[in-house]
């Protein structure tokens, strides 16, 4: 078993510990990094064997762990292209979210929703689980196709109640409020989740590894892949949901209130209030499930229930 996920599995039973290892993982310097350095730390940490089997107390260690977490993919162990490593998310996705929030014209929220979900599925298609098995070249070439149609149809939903507002005009209160300021959230959640499911699809059509507590794969499981891309399509529309929702909802009060006196006053409470929601929704949403996710053996295939007699069993829930 790769040590990234054997950190997870030690230190990431609960949500708590979870959430504590998430946001040290996502701390922006970590990408300032050099690949040397990453490349060193992994080699440091296989080499000590003691470290991957009792608590870290070594700060040196953990350091060394915190740049594999947020640098290296556990089933390929090849460094992460800078801008779609953990840390690296928020950074990027923010200013993308707090346009997209913005009541622009049609085309112009289709194409911002169009570069947000594309840094997205992006984001998902090089974090998945990365042990497919299937012809390697299909599957990429599966994934990039379906993922552009996914990405398409995904800032097209996303500009419909724009373009609706435009086309028909709308004087009721209710009306505006729903259209304007709640339907954008579901809308976005529900099309995070579309793009996860279609980009990983075939990590549930083909299987997905799945280990013993010793690391030792026992099997390809259609019903693991299943439930990592379910569990991560979950927690994407947890995070972009919340801080779709509820920035909407705190701006409207404050706008009935009359409390921000000048447009640039609300524009800038929106992306005080966009900012620390998406930031502390991160965490959050990543620490939902266990990256080292846990399956019951009864809950597998037959072929895998005759390969080992352990009651659970382990695989890479991608991020």
């Amino acid at each position: 078993m790769d040590p990234n996920l054997q950190l997870w599995r030690a230190e990431g039973r609960s949500f708590l510990q979870r959430f504590r290892l998430w946001a040290d993982v996502l701390d922006p310097l970590l990408l300032l990094r050099p690949s040397e350095e990453i490349r060193s730390s992994r080699l440091s940490i296989q080499n000590n064997e003691k470290t991957l089997s009792e608590p870290i107390h070594s700060n040196q260690m953990k350091q060394a762990f915190l740049l594999s977490l947020s640098s290296v993919h556990p089933d390929t162990d090849s460094v992460i292209p800078v801008l779609f490593r953990p840390p690296a998310f928020l950074p990027l996705s923010l200013p993308l979210v707090i346009v997209s929030s913005l009541q622009l014209p049609a085309k112009n929220a289709f194409l911002c929703q169009f570069v947000f979900h594309t840094y997205t599925t992006g984001f998902t298609l090089i974090n998945g689980n990365g042990t497919t098995k299937a012809e390697e070249y299909s599957v990429q070439q599966k994934q990039v196709f379906c993922g552009l149609g996914a990405i398409c149809y995904a800032a097209f939903i996303g500009a419909v109640p724009i373009f609706f507002m435009n086309r028909y005009t709308l004087k009721s209160p209710l009306t505006q409020l729903v259209v304007r300021k709640l339907l954008p959230a579901p809308l976005l959640g529900l099309m995070c989740a579309f793009t996860v499911a279609v980009v990983r699809s075939p990590e549930f059509e083909n299987g997905i590894e799945v280990m013993d507590r010793n690391g030792k794969v026992v099997g390809i499981s259609q019903k693991a892949g299943k439930k990592a891309v379910k569990e991560t399509a979950l927690s994407r529309a947890a995070l972009f949901g919340t801080a779709f929702f509820l920035p909407a909802v705190f701006m409207y009060f404050v706008e009935r209130a009359n409390f921000a006196k000048t447009p640039r006053a609300l524009a800038s409470m929106r992306m005080m209030m966009i900012t620390s929601v998406l930031a502390g929704m991160l965490p959050v949403s990543l620490s939902m499930f266990p990256q080292c996710g846990e399956i019951k053996r009864a809950d597998l295939e037959p072929e895998i229930l005759s390969s080992t007699e352990e009651a659970e069993l382990f695989y890479n829930r991608g991020i």
